[in-house]
């Protein structure tokens, strides 16, 4: 087996995470939607997309090292929220969250020597920063527009597809 017992169980929790992330930004979406804020619903779907296709990547990499897939219970998410910037805060300290969660993966992964789980969770690394700074973003657009003013939000939004990514995170760059 190419990685440790250890190793396994902190990737198998970190599946749980990715998940319980994508559930977040349903129910973030779901609230947007029900606000009729479509570019916003529209935007928190894709998130939850990426953070299950996050999960999945270490679902496949469990099974590549020989390990037991085990995905553990997930909380419910957050589902009813005062306003737009509650939401997106929300968003961004999941981020945040993540981020550290990965973090704690690096050392482990560190700790055993164990480069391949290393060079797998480098790719994780560069994926946070991206998803920290968009999220950052969208909380500082929010709170610019005000409460008052989401229907800029969305406009801003649909004029700009994938508009708070920075241009480093772009393929080729």
């Amino acid at each position: 087996m190419l990685a440790s017992d250890r190793l396994i169980e902190a990737f198998n929790g970190q599946i749980g995470h990715e998940m319980a992330a994508s559930m977040q930004y349903i129910a973030i979406a779901a609230y947007f939607d029900s606000e009729a804020l479509p570019e916003l619903a529209q935007f928190f779907y894709r998130q939850s997309e990426e953070e299950r296709e996050h999960a999945m990547k270490f679902v496949k990499f469990v099974l590549d090292v020989g390990g037991r897939v085990e995905i553990p219970a997930i909380p419910a998410p957050k589902g009813e929220f005062d306003s737009a910037e509650q939401a997106v805060a929300l968003s961004l300290e999941s981020e945040q969250r993540v981020t550290q969660q990965i973090y704690e993966l690096v050392e482990v992964a560190r700790g055993e020597s164990n480069h391949i789980a290393g060079r797998f969770l480098d790719w994780f690394l560069e994926e946070q920063l991206e998803e920290v700074s968009t999220m950052s973003a969208l909380l500082q657009i929010v709170r610019r527009a005000g409460p008052d003013r989401l229907l800029h939000v969305e406009d801003y939004l649909a004029r700009h597809k994938r508009p708070l990514e920075s241009p480093a995170a772009e393929p080729g760059s």
